[in-house]
């Protein structure tokens, strides 16, 4: 995956983390991903279509960072993963997925995006549309991980 593309996504997670939540972000090293399985307990995950591009994206968060991204955000304190905590995710993976969406448009790459499913509970599994190689990226903060997973067919 190229550096260009991807570059776009990472730094609209941070972006989007930091001002919306206050949470700053460490980055981790990519890897490749092979197993469906998500490292952390709930995701957003997104589709992406256009004339050059396929693919998909998921955020997943642990659950001690996706209960402080609701406090900061939304002034709640639930105790664990909810339809409220699942929703704020699916409105974080559309914040990210559109700002890279915007960043990309004006470097010619333009799509589509469908509207995100969030998946939560452990080990639940996360089915990328495309069939491309998948990436994962983990990211830390004093309040839990975060991992980013792309898959496109370019």
């Amino acid at each position: 995956m190229n550096a260009e593309f991807i570059n776009p996504f990472i730094a609209a997670l941070r972006n989007v983390l930091s001002t919306m939540a206050q949470i700053e972000l460490v980055s981790g090293k990519p890897q490749r991903k092979t197993a469906a399985t998500a490292q952390g307990d709930v995701s957003g995950l997104i589709g992406m279509v256009g004339d050059d591009v396929k693919g998909s994206l998921s955020i997943t968060f642990e659950t001690s960072i996706a209960l402080k991204v609701m406090q900061n955000m939304l002034g709640e304190q639930p105790e664990a993963i909810n339809d409220d905590v699942a929703d704020m995710v699916g409105e974080i993976t559309n914040m990210i997925c559109g700002g890279a969406k915007t960043e990309l448009a004006k470097l010619g790459y333009n799509f589509g995006m469908a509207t995100p499913v969030v998946v939560f509970g452990k080990d639940h599994t996360l089915s990328h549309t495309a069939s491309g190689q998948k990436m994962i990226m983990p990211f830390a903060s004093e309040h839990g991980k975060v991992f980013l997973e792309m898959c496109f067919d370019k």
